[in-house]
């Protein structure tokens, strides 16, 4: 998932080619603790690293840390932090704003303490605070922007108030935003926030009741209302999405799995096919981060359903680059594991990237299931 950055979409050509130089953050990464169950998802702020996840135990230099599904990092040292509220359940999403952290998930407990779905914590102390809502179901995304906070997921009602699967809180008095009402036909995998959109990826085929939303749409960002100006085709389930100056770009499953870039209008300006599902990308530099299952990104893409690499590939292990116009990198960090890459996060202002999953090594070095690059 990918996190909020708050940039305005512009209007951008390209089409896909083949090679180009290679990304500016080196593949190599550095000592990181280990986690002894999936990364779903991180967070930035300056030099922590926050992370959640299904994990219980994380452990730097031979030292073992209980930390129960939510933990903190220095990003320049890989050391642990004391920083450990604990949720009950899988954190699924977190994002940063302020002295807050935003935690979504498959919880309705953090610390002790009833949390449907989100909460809000310190960000120095893991304090849990007073923003809490009866959320009837699970949050799978977070996005923060425009004075809100924006939840994706599962669920059909906040506080009893009808919200299919999105709702926005303020960040300021943690109410829930009556006046913004969007809703979707089914699961919100993830959101990107700009100053007047709000794109939402998923399993979805309506957006507010319109049948011409399909997997990916984008709403306004201070009412909900459906932006009909965006209409783009998404060729398969949206499991992640994020936005630059440049415009929108998504990763999808489906037949082989596919990196996308799309202009504000929802044209698409560039596609890249990979032979497994891209779970998560993220854009820094101009340069899209993908990761998923995949073992090989193909040389070309010839049919909406192509289904591995026809025309040649080139080797990419469960994380790949992209420049602007979609063609590959020589980004090639290499991770391993079946399953793979969930999350990507960048902080540009570091010019680093982190990456959670499933897997337990990259670049042949033992990463298990958190890897950070720059």
């Amino acid at each position: 998932m990918s996190v909020f950055t708050a940039l305005l979409c512009a209007l951008a050509g390209g089409a896909v080619a083949t090679a180009s130089p290679a990304a500016a953050v080196r593949p190599r990464t550095q000592a990181t603790p280990a986690f002894n169950s999936t990364v779903w998802a991180i967070a930035f702020r300056g030099d922590v690293v926050y992370v959640g996840g299904s994990f219980t135990t994380v452990t730097f230099r031979g030292r073992s840390f209980p930390r129960k599904r939510l933990a903190a990092l220095n990003a320049r040292t890989g050391a642990v932090l004391p920083w450990q509220p604990t949720a009950n359940g899988t954190v699924r999403a977190l994002a940063v704003a302020g002295t807050a952290v935003y935690a979504a998930g498959d919880f309705d407990t953090i610390s002790g303490q009833r949390r449907d779905a989100v909460a809000r914590l310190d960000a120095r102390s893991g304090r849990v605070s007073r923003f809490a809502h009866r959320v009837s179901g699970s949050a799978a995304t977070l996005a923060i922007g425009n004075g809100r906070v924006y939840v994706g997921g599962s669920f059909s009602s906040v506080d009893g108030v009808p919200r299919r699967n999105l709702a926005a809180f303020s960040h300021g008095t943690g109410a829930l935003d009556r006046s913004w009402r969007a809703g979707t036909g089914g699961h919100v995998r993830s959101l990107a926030v700009t100053r007047r959109r709000v794109y939402l990826g998923g399993d979805f085929h309506r957006v507010n009741g319109s049948r011409a939303a399909d997997r990916l749409a984008a709403v306004h960002s201070s009412t909900g209302a459906l932006i009909t100006a965006f209409r783009p085709k998404a060729p398969a389930n949206v499991m992640d999405v994020a936005v630059d100056a440049r415009g929108v770009y998504t990763a999808t499953g489906g037949p082989g799995g596919r990196a996308v870039g799309y202009s504000a209008s929802g044209g698409v300006r560039w596609t890249h096919l990979f032979d497994g599902d891209v779970h998560t990308i993220a854009v820094m530099g101009g340069v899209a981060y993908v990761g998923g299952h995949f073992d090989r990104s193909c040389r070309r893409t010839s049919t909406l359903r192509q289904l591995g690499c026809l025309g040649g590939y080139t080797p990419r292990v469960k994380l790949a680059a992209l420049d602007g116009r979609g063609r590959l990198t020589g980004w090639n960090p290499r991770a391993n594991g079946t399953v793979g890459t969930h999350v990507l996060t960048t902080y540009p202002a570091r010019k680093r990237i982190a990456a959670g999953g499933a897997f337990t090594r990259v670049g042949g070095a033992g990463r298990e299931r958190f890897a950070l690059f720059g």
